[in-house]
């Protein structure tokens, strides 16, 4: 028997498979098993040291960062510390345009966006090949937690000298595996191969994995059925009463860090000032989420109870302001008409999604709400591929609201928090800019215990109640599917343990090939 690899299921990347440009979903999976950073995250969270030998703390912001010796990238060379620190100045230097520039914001010597160049970070220093030095702007209780994140892991030597769109085409990582030869993201899958000798913790347990690109979760589960896929991490809506009868013990279900929402861009007519704070409130009033998630997701989902998601340490339901997520279609009309008294509603309320991610079920309840509540038409727009909103998102060409999500990068509320809502963040797609919200922001990162960082959390999300860049809908219950002699887990955000799947017994399909 040929072994052959784990067939899992993916979607085009947006973007150049380069960590410090990369924010959605299909490029950071295949990214975090390409490149491997100081940390690593278990399937519960926990960060685990991987190239880290040791960090010396000097004061409550200042650390010395000691490498593990011995570790290479795919093309044979060298990780130091000069990678490090050259990838963290290339990812934070405004002029490179990266999407995970945000991250570095911590650090000493960041320049916020349209504030003037950043060429390096003056927090950063190195000492010798295997050690550097690290100085934030001010204290971070998150820092240390995010540096498992895909962003921080070193870029080699052949990235700068090839740039990113080459480089992005055939990377070069540090992680447990590398690209198999002529995989492309222009095809319909992506394979990546094991790295021979990678030291980190984790390590390949298979011989490889295969990430199939489909443009609709109904013939990815078509093909979880019949064999020819090994494991599928989301369940489409139309099958989640059936899926756990097809599958038996094969059926996953996990509570995850992972939410949904529906962005609404502050560029929209009728959704900016006074009006707009009242239209948005009215909108999230008249949503019955509750009825969605029981209808619709049979059970598979949890309705919002903030913005960030149930499973995180430090969720608390009942923050104040959250009774605007509470369902009450009578206060929701009165929040409309209040609207209209200061500019009459020139409808319809359109929503862009994309075809390939099963999400018209659970739509096409939710207009049907609006139209009831409040009276007003709801149009639904489908693009193919969850690369096309993305495009028409961040070229600033979607003229709508669309459906948007956050799975977590790092076990961290905060982190929920930052990424989405911060100015200058990537990934605050709604152009949102709150000077008191990032003020409770950046106070309860600099918290000096668990309990101020909560209070200032709280603080920060009774800004985002009120304002409601994005409408919270629900985080979920991971509803997900393993092929028959398929052994895997899934982890904290949702994403199965893709270094850890294994073929249990012998593989029918594989069996019976010549």
């Amino acid at each position: 028997m040929s072994p052959r690899p784990i067939r899992v299921n993916g979607g085009r990347p947006q973007r150049p498979l380069v960590p410090t440009d990369t924010i959605e979903g299909y490029g950071n999976r295949i990214l975090d098993l390409l490149f491997t950073g100081l940390y690593v995250y278990t399937v519960d969270g926990a960060p685990v040291p991987a190239m880290l030998k040791s960090l010396t703390p000097h004061d409550a912001r200042t650390w010395t960062v000691a490498l593990r010796p011995g570790w290479t990238f795919s093309d044979g060379s060298a990780v130091t510390a000069h990678d490090y620190v050259r990838t963290w100045n290339h990812g934070a230097d405004p002029a490179n345009r990266q999407a995970q520039r945000s991250v570095f914001a911590p650090i000493d010597g960041y320049v916020p966006d349209g504030e003037g160049p950043c060429p390096r970070l003056r927090g950063l220093t190195v000492l010798d090949d295997l050690t550097f030095t690290v100085r934030l702007r001010e204290p971070d209780r998150d820092f240390l937690l995010s540096l498992g994140f895909t962003p921080f892991a070193p870029l080699p030597p052949v990235f700068f000298d090839r740039g990113p769109k080459e480089f992005g085409r055939n990377p070069v990582g540090n992680g447990p595996y590398r690209p198999a030869p002529g995989s492309t993201v222009d095809g319909d899958h992506y394979d990546l191969v094991p790295r021979e000798g990678h030291q980190g913790p984790r390590r390949a347990r298979n011989d490889g994995l295969s990430f199939v690109f489909y443009d609709d979760l109904e013939r990815a589960y078509e093909d979880l059925l019949a064999g020819r896929l090994d494991i599928l991490d989301s369940i489409p809506d139309s099958r989640i009463a059936d899926y756990r009868a097809d599958l038996g013990n094969r059926a996953v279900d996990r509570p995850v860090a992972l939410n949904k929402a529906l962005a609404v861009p502050y560029t929209l007519p009728g959704f900016s000032g006074a009006e707009g704070a009242l239209r948005r409130a009215a909108l999230s009033r008249a949503l019955d989420r509750e009825r969605v998630v029981r209808r619709v997701f049979r059970g598979t989902k949890r309705a919002a109870a903030d913005f960030t998601a149930h499973t995180l340490p430090g969720f608390r339901a009942g923050l104040p302001g959250s009774e605007v997520l509470t369902h009450d279609p009578a206060a929701a009309r009165a929040l409309w008409a209040r609207a209209d008294a200061l500019t009459p509603w020139e409808g319809p309320f359109r929503i862009t999604f994309n075809a390939d991610g099963g999400h018209e079920d659970w739509l096409r309840e939710v207009a049907e709400q609006w139209r009831t509540a409040l009276g007003i038409e709801v149009e639904l727009i489908t693009l193919p591929t969850f690369k096309d909103v993305r495009d028409a998102v961040s070229s600033g060409t979607l003229r709508t609201a669309f459906r948007t999500g956050w799975r977590g990068d790092y076990p961290s509320l905060l982190s929920f928090l930052q990424a989405q809502f911060a100015i200058g963040s990537a990934a605050n797609e709604t152009g949102y800019r709150s000077r008191r919200f990032e003020d409770a922001l950046a106070a309860a990162r600099r918290a000096a215990d668990d309990a101020e960082a909560q209070r200032r959390a709280a603080e920060a999300q009774a800004v985002l109640f009120a304002d409601l860049p994005v409408i919270p809908l629900w985080d979920c219950v991971n509803a997900a599917g393993l092929g028959a002699g398929v052994d895997a887990r899934f982890s904290w955000n949702g994403l199965p343990d893709y270094t850890d799947a294994t073929f249990a017994r012998p593989d029918p399909a594989a069996a019976s090939e010549p």
